[in-house]
């Protein structure tokens, strides 16, 4: 079996490289569509995943998952996350880790972008 950290960093190069490859095909005009897709297939592929592992098993989870989705895009293993809190049950701490994930790491980047204009202006 390979390293788990290997394995992780093999797909995460790989998952970073697609999402370069998208952002480029599909250049910015007025609305961030490539962000977009990538979110959205992203989340799409780490169901798919998920659901596969589950069901066979195997120790493909660090380099499909963590490496290969999560260089693709981090908002896939929000979006399992919050699923997985909603199918134990537990509804309500989903909607605060959703509601939480997003208006924290909005206010995260205002300030961050506000602390670095400080300091590299």
């Amino acid at each position: 079996m390979m390293n788990p950290y290997l394995q992780v960093a093999i797909g995460g190069a790989i998952g970073s490289a697609a999402r370069l490859g998208i952002y480029r095909a599909i250049p910015a005009q007025g609305f961030p569509l490539a962000t977009f897709l990538v979110n959205v297939a992203g989340s799409l592929a780490m169901g798919l995943l998920a659901a596969l592992l589950a069901q066979r098993g195997g120790n493909w989870a660090p380099l499909l998952l963590t490496g290969l989705l999560g260089g693709f895009t981090t908002f896939s293993a929000f979006s399992l996350d919050a699923l997985t809190l909603w199918d134990r049950g537990q509804g309500f701490l989903a909607a605060i880790y959703v509601a939480g994930s997003v208006l924290l790491s909005l206010a995260a980047v205002c300030v961050g972008m506000a602390v670095g204009r400080g300091i590299f202006a």
